[in-house]
């Protein structure tokens, strides 16, 4: 069975690249000669299942996968959309749905796409990424720069050579970089500065100085095929947890301390950041996360709860408050956690009575999606779920409890 693997996987590259065409991705010509379409360029993902299917499947697991298609996002584009009166039909597009840039004068058929509530095209996929050859962080945001060609680029250099593509090692592919054209970019219609900066001061961080860079936690190396049939090594995860998935446990740790003066509580909760960069990351701008402290009493009732928030809080242009970042003029309030910080929260409330003891609880959780009563309909109205959609569910990051012993 071992000598038949390698002479399927070779029959399969070759049913491919015949309907691909004689060019991988339909790339005949050089790009000085001839761009090509967009679907011949940035050819959909699921081309890239047929000899990449773990990390196909895992991608489509991924928030990645959903950059374009959630109801969120699409009730997002229509309100920037009424809001610039799409004079920049591309703005949402160059974090969302980068390779854009390559193909500015076909933005409205992004628009359509994504408000067509099933789009054809990726957001970010595996090509959006992997024909990027250096990104230009002396601008801000920083800019990819694609090479668009035959080439897909990425960190082996130990490639499989085939017949559906060329590949070559780049080094940007295991750095920080290659996330920063998205990832620092908020689309903000002031220029606010460092008081609207998306992750923080990151790379002053523990893990950065240790050596670690945004794929040692988002891209986790595991052991496995890079492409189908190929001798298992050590491969990039391509789930990319972090909001979504268990690597969020790891994101924060919580302490109580209680005190009883008499017919007087006070509770202090240490939030302690384990990431590098902030938590929240502040886009989209309605991003929080929530502290809520409860205490139970006899028979388990609730006899106080408290919440704390920590995200950052915008104004437009009127003065009102917005959950739209593109809006924002100003930040009125800021309360993210920063990276690596720890926050002490004190909570004071009657002691319970009757009872011999209690139960401080407290939960750290990423927060629903908030905003006008008009921006919430409208995602419920997008979704299949409607109200049981996963940006109105709470997602658990900690939580600590302890039971307190009265005398």
């Amino acid at each position: 069975m071992r000598q038949i693997r390698p002479i399927l996987t070779l029959l399969g590259l070759l049913a491919i690249v015949a309907a691909w065409g004689s060019a991988p991705f339909g790339m005949a010509e050089e790009p000085s000669k001839s761009k090509g379409t967009l679907e011949k360029v940035f050819p959909n993902s699921n081309k890239c299942k047929r000899c990449h299917e773990r990390a196909f499947e895992e991608w489509e697991t991924s928030p990645l996968s959903r950059s374009i298609h959630s109801p969120a996002f699409r009730a997002s584009l229509d309100e920037y959309l009424a809001f610039s009166s799409g004079k920049d039909k591309a703005l949402c597009f160059r974090c969302h749905a980068p390779h854009v840039s390559e193909f500015l004068d076909q933005a409205p058929m992004f628009v359509a796409q994504v408000q067509s509530g099933d789009p054809a095209i990726d957001g970010v996929g595996c090509i959006q990424c992997h024909l990027i050859k250096q990104v230009d962080r002396s601008s801000h945001p920083p800019v990819p720069k694609y090479e668009l060609g035959k080439t897909l680029y990425g960190p082996y250099k130990d490639f499989v050579q085939n017949l559906a593509h060329q590949s070559m090692e780049l080094e940007l592919f295991r750095k920080s970089d290659l996330c920063m054209n998205c990832h620092q970019s908020v689309p903000a219609s002031a220029n606010l500065g460092k008081t609207n900066e998306l992750l923080g001061s990151w790379e002053s961080s523990q893990a950065v100085k240790s050596g670690k860079e945004c794929q040692t936690c988002h891209m986790p190396e595991q052991v496995g095929e890079s492409a189908n049939g190929e001798n298992k090594r050590k491969v990039a995860n391509h789930s990319f947890p972090g909001r979504i998935g268990k690597l969020r446990q790891e994101a924060a740790k919580l302490a109580i301390e209680t005190s009883i003066k008499g017919d007087q509580t006070t509770v202090i909760v240490s939030v302690q950041s384990l990431v590098p960069h902030n938590l929240p990351t502040t886009h989209p701008a309605w991003a929080k996360v929530m502290l809520e402290v409860a205490v139970k009493g006899k028979n388990l009732k609730t006899v106080y709860s408290g919440q704390r928030v920590y995200g950052r809080v915008f104004a437009d242009a009127k003065g009102q408050k917005t959950v739209f970042d593109f809006k924002a003029t100003k930040v009125l309030e800021d309360t993210v956690l920063k990276p690596d910080e720890t926050r002490t929260e004190t909570f004071a409330f009657p002691t319970p009575k009757d009872t011999r003891s209690f139960d401080v609880e407290a939960a750290l959780s990423y927060a629903p999606v908030t905003g006008s009563p008009e921006f919430l309909q409208r995602i419920e109205a997008e979704s299949s779920k409607g109200g049981q959609d996963p940006a109105f569910q709470p997602i658990p990051i900690a939580k600590q409890t302890v039971n307190v012993p009265l005398k």
